[in-house]
């Protein structure tokens, strides 16, 4: 039997659940999850393997109005990744309905012509009439795809969802090793987890001016040493991450440091600091040194 395997494109607006999707389906966690808007900044790839068929599956950044250097690189990224999937999945939030963000991603993937689901997301909060509203607006939209409820909190719906998605798959060989999860470096994934712990302790505009580099990383005996800088933009957003007596950055670092343990497996010292670099979401440069492509 030849198997199935293919790129499949997961798109959405901010915070829909597409990240906390991914990690379900591929059983692990690859993609860092928040509820803030531009959570996700680069196309991160994560790879679900069965018997005969493997999906690689590619949340793409949040479609927005580019509005600077960083956000016309997420808006060219996912236009680019979509074209060249095999299958898209567009991931609607069932507690807000559909929007004009939904619907003007659902022209984008139409217009990129690959065949489609259509997973209703947060079913789990939903009572019935809410749900079956939110798939009768899912079903209304211009594509020709099948709509699933499902949750990603809680798996509800997703194995008949990844089933639709194996058989939009083209068969082929297997694309990455069975064992392989992710193509992510090891360190742009410790610092999307650093940043990670930014989000969850920040407000306002300071998620977006936040970025995280890992300058070294390196073994002494049996620990894993990380030396990380977070990248900020002003010399008051910077107070603002170290916090009083250092608190703040203390507190990411702690946060940060048990997730890479427990996506290493080994002990692990975080040297973590705070630099200023002004206006760097227009610093082309950086971004090409971030991986932000």
């Amino acid at each position: 039997m030849t198997p199935q395997a293919g790129f499949v494109s997961l798109a959405g607006r901010p915070n829909v659940g597409k990240s906390t999707l991914l990690n379900r389906v591929v059983g692990e966690k690859v993609a860092i999850v928040s509820n803030r808007p531009q959570t996700t900044r680069r196309a991160i790839r994560g790879v679900a393997t069965g018997d005969e068929w493997q999906l690689v599956i590619v949340d793409l950044p949040g479609v927005q109005r580019p509005r600077d250097p960083l956000t016309e690189r997420m808006q060219r990224r996912m236009e680019s990744e979509l074209a060249g999937s095999d299958a898209a999945l567009l991931v609607l939030n069932g507690e807000q309905g559909v929007g004009p963000g939904d619907r003007f991603i659902a022209r984008v993937i139409a217009n990129a012509g690959v065949p489609v689901a259509i997973a209703v997301n947060k079913v789990d909060l939903l009572d019935r009439p809410r749900t079956l509203n939110a798939l009768q607006a899912a079903a209304d939209l211009d594509l020709d795809g099948e709509v699933f409820p499902v949750s990603a909190r809680t798996g509800a719906g997703v194995p008949e969802l990844v089933d639709a998605l194996i058989e939009l798959a083209p068969e082929g060989p297997f694309l990455y090793p069975p064992e392989e999860r992710t193509d992510v470096p090891p360190r742009v994934r410790i610092a999307e987890l650093i940043r990670e712990q930014v989000l969850a302790r920040t407000r306002d505009e300071l998620p977006h001016a936040v970025e995280v580099e890992v300058d070294e990383m390196g073994e002494r005996g049996d620990l894993i040493v990380i030396e990380a800088r977070v990248w900020a933009e002003t010399e008051s957003q910077k107070a603002i991450l170290i916090g009083a007596g250092g608190q703040m950055v203390r507190a990411v670092g702690t946060a940060a440091r048990r997730e890479i343990e427990a996506l290493t497996g080994r002990r692990v010292h975080l040297d973590l600091s705070v630099r200023v670099r002004r206006g760097w979401r227009a610093d082309d440069a950086l971004l090409d040194r971030l991986g932000i492509e």
